[in-house]
């Protein structure tokens, strides 16, 4: 999974084809946009814990969950890119805590669709016996689950990353820009990262699939809501583009480097950076957008605090014209 600059191992050769403008031109065109989108997934994270109920009720525990990783994703994939862009070549250890925090928060999206996706699936398939298995507690012990287990394959990059011998370097500044492809030292590490990326998106998928497969049997059952069990069916679609958005960023790597061979390396480190805003800037918000128009729980309240609290008030300005 690939972060901020996304740099590929020659990517020093690259960057020196770019000019200062340019540069400059394009760090503002991926800065301007990501601070627009902090601005909104701020508001929603705000938005999320103005009121009991979205604090009492676990969709929006879990969507705040997925909010907070993305929105800490899109920090340190901006922060990443903005030192590439300047061109400041980090040590291996700070380098390191970098990747390792975007890695951890990367994971955490897909782990956190699945269980968004399986707590749609209890609601609409056994609505009486939703409020049972499904409450704040086993919300919260999921959300546990979700960071332990990304945090232990974190850790497992760490291990990995020890049998380097640093030792033998002469310097531990990195001699390229931080990259989580920078930080995949040596065959196992390489290895290891594919085999878990292909291991977490599968297992998402299927999850996701499956409770989409259960929403639309129940739907054919007399019993079960119409309504309700159409609404479910759409959130879990959305699920499954979010989860394709997702994705993109574990093929971003493999579509560099295949274009790398047959274009000129200005015109690559050009769509690396339309890439960089497609594929990591606009689907790190689109969460928030998309849930904050459809939910008409958290519409009137996100808009509220989007338009900085103004209310404009009927009364107060009849009263004023009066006087």
């Amino acid at each position: 999974m690939l972060y901020g600059n996304q740099s590929l191992a020659n990517s020093t050769a690259e960057q020196q084809y770019q000019g200062i403008l340019e540069r400059a031109l394009f760090s503002t065109l991926t800065t301007v946009p990501c601070c627009v989108f902090l601005f909104i997934n701020g508001t929603m994270l705000f938005t999320l814990r103005s009121k009991p109920v979205f604090c009492e009720t676990s969709r929006y525990i879990l969507l705040f969950n997925l909010l907070f990783a993305d929105t800490v994703q899109m920090t340190l994939s901006q922060l990443l890119y903005i030192i590439a862009a300047c061109r400041i070549r980090l040590t291996y250890p700070v380098c390191g805590v970098l990747t390792m925090l975007a890695d951890l928060t990367n994971e955490v999206s897909p782990l956190t669709l699945m269980v968004m996706s399986l707590e749609r699936y209890v609601a609409v398939c056994y609505p009486l016996r939703h409020a049972t298995i499904i409450t704040i507690r086993s919300t919260g012990v999921a959300i546990i689950v979700v960071w332990a287990f990304c945090s232990l394959n974190v850790l497992t990059r760490v291990i990995l990353l020890l049998e380097f011998p640093f030792e033998e370097l002469k310097s531990l500044q990195m001699k390229d820009f931080c990259s989580d492809i920078a930080m995949l030292i040596g065959s196992m590490s390489d290895h290891y990262d594919k085999a878990y990326t292909c291991f977490l998106f599968i297992s998402a998928t299927v999850a996701i699939t499956s409770s989409y497969i259960g929403v639309m049997i129940a739907a054919r059952s007399a019993s079960t809501d119409k309504a309700s069990a159409r609404k479910a069916r759409n959130t879990l679609l959305l699920h499954l583009v979010q989860l394709g958005l997702s994705l993109s960023s574990t093929i971003y790597n493999p579509i560099l480097i295949a274009l790398s061979r047959i274009v000129k390396r200005l015109v690559f480190v050009r769509v690396q950076n339309v890439f960089y805003m497609c594929i990591f800037l606009f689907p790190r918000c689109l969460s928030s957008l998309i849930y904050g128009i459809r939910d008409q729980t958290i519409r009137p309240v996100l808009v509220y605090h989007l338009c900085c609290r103004l209310k404009l008030s009927v009364v107060p300005a009849k009263a004023e014209m009066s006087t």
